[in-house]
């Protein structure tokens, strides 16, 4: 047998014990013990992350979302937020048609029963509003408005009161109210621009009242938020200026400097360097661009708007996020990047000319740019 020819043998023995091991597994997610069921969620949560199994997922879609139902239903809290985010990546696996629909129209009930019921675990309500909004996204649900309001029920719960105080924060609260509000900021990407706008106004001056909160990452996710919906507030309308941004740029200031001891080394120091970042983009419209390299390609990350989604995508599938951006056509779409691109061996060797570089590159920064012009013209018809 030819090199190529064993390597083929490889790897559809690798496929068959890769399949055969998660079916496995979703037998396990019927099992009576909590334990096997656990184990089981946090093998196919590894699976769904770190490869593309979309044509076998198909099949057995109906099976895995009986499953995840019952421990959503039934399940302890950390069952139920594995179940959670098991679900959302089975919704990546599909692509977000109409197969991973159904499997939310299903879930969904429970889903958000689960979001809004604060006798629930934080693990769980974390893992809900963080797993739920990636479908919403996805699918691009018509009833956005409902899934906006579902998330803003749970974050505002930490905006100031009538005399303008912040509420004193409960346990675990604020990973809760942070994890809310970068899941609501992603589908307010979305937002055509009449209900952005309406957004803005009622939102900013709050937020940034959050910005004295006692919580570093509560403030980091606060920080962020007001950044793109500045942005967002820009695209819409050039002219778009922020209510009091001298008391805002002011308060950003002394985030982007604070050497305060109370608070951890580390804390001050990712603190500060967003802030910096957040002040530059609110005064100058200057926004420090990332280069994520995956194969032979790359996706920048040119706006907080990019960088939501792709943080959003990155928190669920880790390290798995650069396979999935070179093999998932769903995250393809959403990133402008096209079809999949299928490379000879000599390309996967790496030994790819400096000018085909160029050409993946140019490829690249087009579809970048054609994204960046669709995303005003999205917004118009999403609601």
């Amino acid at each position: 047998v030819s090199n190529a020819g064993s390597e083929q043998v490889d790897e559809q023995t690798a496929q068959e014990e890769t399949e055969d091991k998660l079916k496995q597994c979703i037998d396990n997610l019927m099992d009576k013990s909590a334990k096997t069921r656990l184990a089981a969620l946090e093998s196919l949560r590894q699976a769904f992350s770190s490869r593309v199994l979309c044509d076998f997922l198909i099949e057995r879609r109906l099976t895995i979302s009986d499953c995840l139902e019952r421990s959503l239903k039934k399940g302890s809290g950390e069952e139920q937020a594995a179940a959670a985010t098991v679900f959302a990546l089975l919704c990546i696996q599909l692509g977000g048609g109409d197969e991973a629909e159904e499997g939310f129209k299903m879930l969904r009930p429970i889903l958000t029963a689960l979001l809004i019921d604060n006798s629930a675990s934080i693990g769980a309500r974390q893992s809900v509003s963080n797993d739920i909004n990636l479908f919403w996204y996805c699918a691009k649900q018509r009833d956005l408005v409902k899934s906006l309001t579902l998330l803003e029920n749970v974050f505002m719960a930490s905006y100031p009161n009538k005399e303008g105080n912040l509420p004193a924060s409960k346990p675990g609260s604020p990973v809760l109210h942070s994890t809310a509000l970068q899941a609501w900021s992603l589908l307010v990407t979305l937002c055509p621009a009449s209900k952005l706008s309406e957004l803005l106004d009622f939102h900013l001056p709050k937020l940034q009242a959050c910005l004295q909160s006692s919580d570093v990452n509560y403030r980091i996710a606060v920080g962020e938020t007001i950044a793109l919906l500045v942005e967002l507030g820009r695209d819409i309308d050039e002219e778009f200026e922020v209510e009091d941004s001298e008391s805002l740029c002011e308060c950003l200031k002394s985030l982007a400097t604070d050497s305060n001891k109370h608070r951890a080394k580390n804390d001050r120091r990712k603190q500060r360097s967003i802030f910096r970042e957040v002040l530059h983009y609110i005064e100058n419209e200057d926004f420090t661009e990332e280069k994520i390299r995956f194969g032979v390609e790359s996706v920048y990350i040119d706006t907080w708007m990019r960088r939501r989604i792709y943080d959003a995508f990155k928190e669920i599938l880790e390290s798995g996020v650069r396979h999935h951006l070179q093999f998932n056509s769903l995250l393809r779409d959403i990133f402008g990047l096209g079809a999949p691109l299928i490379l000879d061996a000599t390309v996967k060797g790496n030994k790819i000319s400096r000018f085909e570089k160029h050409l993946f590159n140019s490829a690249a920064f087009k579809a970048r740019t054609k994204q960046r012009n669709k995303v005003r013209d999205k917004r118009a018809d999403v609601m």
